[in-house]
C-alpha cells in the first residue's frame, strides 16, 4: 500500500491511543480498508463495508496460509474488534517495503527489471506450495455472494460458474465495449472447463506490485493483502492474473502483460492456452467491481483485456 499521510479529520489515530498505542501512523489504503501502525510489530486494519460476521473464516485462511514454511512472510490476524460498526483488525506488522507503486500512480519502465521478475516467481512458486484449504474454499471473491466452490469440485468449473454469475449482475454494460461479447462468454466458460485438472493450492489473486514487500536486496518478504480475490484454486491461475495486472495502465502495459504471461508459462509450465483462458475469466469476474462505463479505469481495462484475448475474441 502506498504511503500516504491522514486526513486532518481521521478518528482512528486517537481511537488506537485510547486502547495504549502512542506511535499511531497511517501507512496506506487499498480496496479493501485503512493500515494504521501502532507500533511494537503490530498494524491494524479499518476495513471498508466489511462485516464482522463471518470474519472469522477469513481468519482461519490467515491461519492456514502462515503455518507453512514459505521465503516470505505473510498476515497473522492477532485480534479482532468491531467499532461502531465497523470491522478492525489487529496484524502482525510485515517487513520490508511495497517492490514499487502501482500503475495508476507511477508508470512502470518499458524493460522489466530481473530483479521484480525473479521476486513475482519466488512469490508464484512459494504461494503455489501451499494447499488449499477447506477454509479458502468458503470464501466468496470481491462482487460475488456465494462461496466461489459450492456445489463444485473442481476450480475450472468453479470459475466458469462465477463467469456466468457476473456477467449476469451487469453484462449489458460490458457488451456495449466488446464485439461479440455473448460468443466470446460462451467461449471462455467453454474453454475453462475443459482445462484438465490441477493441483489445488492458495490463491492471493491480487498480486499488485504494492502487496508484495522487498527487502534492501530485492528479495521478496512478504505478501500483504489477501481477500480480494482469495481462494483455493490452480496456481496457474495465479500466474496468470499475475502477468495481467502487475502493470495494468503504464504506457507498456500490454507489451509486459505478454511478457509475463511467456515468462510465466516457460518457468512455471503453465500451459498458454490456460493463463489465456484464466486472464479472460479475471476480466469477466472483476469488470463491474467499480464502475460501469469507460470512465472507470478497470472497467476501460477489462474491455481492453477481453478485446485481445485470444480465447474470449477467437
Amino acid at each position: 500500500m502506498p504511503n500516504e499521510e491522514a486526513p486532518r479529520a481521521d478518528p482512528w489515530p486517537a481511537r488506537f491511543g485510547d486502547r495504549g498505542h502512542t506511535d499511531v501512523r497511517r501507512i496506506g489504503a487499498g480496496v479493501e480498508g485503512v493500515v494504521y501502525r501502532l507500533g511494537e510489530g503490530r498494524v491494524a486494519k479499518v476495513w471498508s463495508g466489511r462485516p464482522s460476521a463471518g470474519f472469522e473464516l477469513t481468519r482461519r485462511v490467515y491461519a492456514d496460509i502462515a503455518r507453512h514454511t514459505l521465503p516470505f512472510s505473510t498476515p497473522e490476524i492477532l485480534d479482532v474488534e468491531e467499532h461502531e460498526g465497523v470491522l478492525v483488525t489487529y496484524e502482525r506488522e510485515l517487513p520490508g517495503v511495497a517492490m514499487r507503486a502501482d500503475s495508476a500512480h507511477a508508470d512502470h519502465e518499458r524493460e522489466l527489471p530481473t530483479q521484480h521478475t525473479d521476486a513475482l516467481l519466488a512469490v508464484l512458486r512459494g504461494l503455489a506450495s501451499v494447499p488449499g484449504t477447506d477454509a479458502m474454499r468458503q470464501l466468496t471473491v470481491q462482487g460475488d455472494d456465494r462461496p466461489l466452490w459450492r456445489d463444485h469440485d473442481r476450480f475450472q468449473n468453479t470459475l466458469a460458474a462465477l463467469v456466468g454469475r457476473a456477467v449476469a449482475r451487469h453484462g449489458a454494460a460490458l457488451a456495449v465495449h466488446v464485439p461479440d461479447f455473448d460468443g466470446g462468454v460462451e467461449r471462455t466458460q467453454e474453454a475453462l472447463r475443459s482445462l484438465p485438472d490441477a493441483p489445488v493450492s492458495a490463491i492471493h489473486g491480487d498480486l499488485v506490485p504494492p502487496d508484495i514487500h522487498i527487502d534492501a536486496v530485492g528479495r521478496p518478504v512478504a505478501v500483504l493483502d489477501f481477500g480480494f480475490y482469495t481462494t483455493a484454486g490452480d496456481p496457474a491461475f495465479e500466474a496468470a492474473v499475475t502477468a495481467a495486472i502487475w502493470d495494468m495502465y503504464g504506457p507498456y502495459a500490454e507489451e509486459h502483460t505478454a511478457e509475463l504471461t511467456r515468462l510465466f508459462a516457460h518457468e512455471l509450465g503453465y500451459t498458454s492456452a490456460a493463463l489465456t483462458a484464466y486472464q479472460a475469466a479475471y476480466a469477466l469476474t472483476t469488470y463491474d467491481l467499480f464502475g460501469l462505463d469507460d470512465s472507470d479505469g478497470h472497467f476501460r481495462w477489462c474491455v481492453e483485456q477481453l478485446c485481445r484475448n485470444a480465447v474470449f475474441s477467437a
